[in-house]
């Protein structure tokens, strides 16, 4: 029988190599860039086209290479950092397997251009799918400049399962913030298309902040610092009323180097335990230096996992420096929870404040328009409140968890176009604790859930205009300008069609600025700003919880954002359109959330209160 085990050849092992080191675009940024600030580099530029698909160049101004370097380190497991095994646990560099260079020439076209300070020429190596096409010297500063052009293009199937450049791009831009932080004494700029996104000069890590994230973030920084035997600890966090729903601007980095670490976020959430509201995340740059004997930083081939000695010890002095900076900060829980991603109002006893108010008014001054009063699948659900459905039958011992379905034959019953149609006489309607609508009903009394409810309405409602285009706007009297971080403004971008489907009419103002010039016709919120935000916010944070397709997590952020809350007093005329729009849904049985949206206490489960 003859042999069938043999030794693969290097383009195919390279190619291999390349599926773990190399998943998209921005992993080749992440690799060179890296590669840059090893070099001793100051300066480095990074060059983006096509979301890096057909170009991604990244030129540093470090120490070269020698022409013997320079070929050597696209060679499988060529690295200047190893020598022994020992010093795999001396580690303070970047790039020590030896095969980021290898993986990345396997599956693109690469062109290097590299001079040490002392040598009047420089060398140019062009390599194709591992394949050396040009070694020849050359012209060119000091420092070495990488230029990879048609990734995957000799691996079609990978190329495919790219992702849109504006995904692509937002990608990069996280592995660019990445690296920028990590080393603010280096300057870093980043051109997308031949246009300046980033241009950010060395300075404090305070400056690099400020720089990658904007202007906002100056007022929201708390200094953190503390030094031990064990570990040195610096960086900012940030103030409680300012923390997300959405996880992204947490960064940890362990001797300079990112990593992601479920463990010791909870650390430092933790550490603002009572000034939080559930699910937030707090924004902070934390910087640990500890002894690389103590760690294990090749886990995992991307190397943002490590291992540590004594996570514990890590742990509590991290959760304690936070929790000491925020006391000598003085930073007091002023939660504001107009913040909060789903603008959800404390569910407390209390009234809610007169600027509460004057928004609800604000809110709902849309159901007093014709819009709503002639809507056509509103039309009739009284009857609900004056018989039973005909497949009902009465159940003494009915469950209160038990689901109501309505026949869509109500949508052809007689118009509900004023209040008087819904509650006949002797009937009635109020608000109990401005969070639930009570209706005198056949069966009993019916509670609905006035956030839960309208919600629904308006999800069903966006989803209906996302699907037929047929979103309407209205236009702004005076456009208002809204500056983004790039990452959302990206996200916006990618975005546009639908949001124009549900009546958004946003355009580029440039320097990651949108002009709102209208809104969807039936959100009376007047800070457009503080919307688009939100919305943002609340797509992003369903991105993470969901898996939902673009236009249902759109649908759902906007209902989320512009539903009207819980705490909110509301008229005799706003709670019947309410219920009269949520029985004309598809699904009025229940809110986003999963909750309920109403339940029914029957006449018998009230007489059975009395021992009757």
């Amino acid at each position: 029988m003859p042999d069938i085990i043999q030794l693969l050849p290097d383009a195919i092992a390279n190619q291999i190599a390349a599926g773990e080191v190399v998943q998209r675009p921005a992993s080749v940024i992440k690799e060179l860039m890296e590669n840059a600030v090893d070099a001793g580099a100051k300066q480095v530029q990074v060059i983006i086209k096509e979301a890096g698909k057909s170009l991604i160049q990244v030129i540093d101004d470090g120490k070269g290479m020698s022409e013997t370097d320079a070929r050597m380190s696209f060679e499988r497991h060529a690295t200047s950092k190893i020598r022994s095994a020992d010093d795999l646990f001396a580690i303070r560099t970047f790039g020590f397997r030896g095969e980021a260079l290898a993986s990345i020439a396997a599956v693109a076209q690469v062109e290097m251009k590299t001079r040490q300070a002392n040598a009047e020429l420089g060398l140019l190596l062009v390599i194709e799918g591992s394949e050396v096409k040009k070694q020849e010297p050359v012209q060119c500063s000091y420092g070495t400049s990488i230029a990879v052009k048609n990734l995957f293009y000799n691996v079609p199937a990978r190329r495919n399962f790219l992702k849109s450049n504006p995904v692509e791009m937002r990608h990069i831009m996280d592995e660019f913030q990445r690296v920028a932080l990590a080393y603010p004494e280096v300057s870093f700029s980043l051109y997308q298309n031949d246009l300046e996104t980033y241009k950010i000069n060395a300075g404090k890590l305070s400056h690099r902040i400020v720089g990658l994230f904007g202007k906002n973030y100056q007022e929201q920084l708390v200094s953190c610092k503390e030094d031990t035997d064990h570990i040195q600890i610096h960086g900012y966090i940030g103030k409680p009323e300012f923390a997300k729903k959405t996880r992204g601007e947490q960064f940890f980095f362990v001797n300079n180097r990112f990593i992601k670490s479920s463990y010791l976020h909870h650390a430092v959430s933790g550490a603002y335990e009572g000034l939080l509201q559930s699910e937030q995340h707090p924004f902070y740059v934390l910087f640990i230096n500890i002894d690389p004997k103590h760690i294990d930083i090749n886990v995992h081939p991307t190397k943002t996992e490590i291992k540590f000695d004594d996570e514990r010890t890590v742990y509590a002095i991290i959760r304690a420096t936070v929790k000491q900076a925020l006391g000598t900060h003085n930073v007091v829980p002023a939660i504001d929870f107009s913040l909060d991603v789903n603008f959800h109002q404390a569910r407390t006893d209390h009234a809610p404040s007169p600027k509460d108010q004057q928004q609800a008014e604000r809110s709902y001054m849309k159901f007093s328009s014709a819009a709503f009063s002639k809507n056509e699948s509103a039309k009739g659900w009284e009857q609900l409140f004056d018989q039973p459905r005909r497949h009902e039958v009465d159940q003494p011992d009915r469950s209160d968890n038990e689901v109501l379905t309505f026949s869509s034959a109500a949508n052809q019953l007689p118009d509900l176009s004023t209040s008087s149609d819904l509650v006949t006489v002797g009937q009635a309607i109020f608000q109990f604790q401005q969070r639930y609508i009570v209706a005198q009903v056949k069966q009993g009394m019916m509670f609905i859930d006035q956030q839960a409810a309208h919600e629904r309405i308006l999800y069903e409602k966006y989803l209906n205009s996302l699907q037929n285009k047929s979103g309407a706007s209205q236009q702004s009297l005076f456009p208002q300008a809204v500056t983004l971080n790039k990452g959302d403004f990206e996200l916006l971008m990618d975005l546009e069609p639908e949001l124009k489907a549900m009546g958004f009419l946003i355009s580029d103002f440039g320097k990651d600025t949108v002009l709102v010039n209208g809104v969807p016709a039936d959100v009376s919120i007047t800070n457009e700003k503080a919307l688009l935000e939100g919305l943002i916010e609340q797509y992003k944070h369903h991105k993470n919880e969901l898996s939902i397709d673009k236009k249902e997590n759109l649908a759902r952020s906007i209902a989320k954002r512009s539903g009207t809350k819980s705490g909110v007093k509301l008229g005799t005329e706003e709670m019947s359109t309410i219920m009269a729009q949520l029985f004309a849904c598809k699904n009025p049985n229940y809110g986003l959330s999963g909750s309920k949206t109403f339940f029914i206490l029957t006449l018998d489960k009230v007489e059975s209160f009395f021992n009757k």
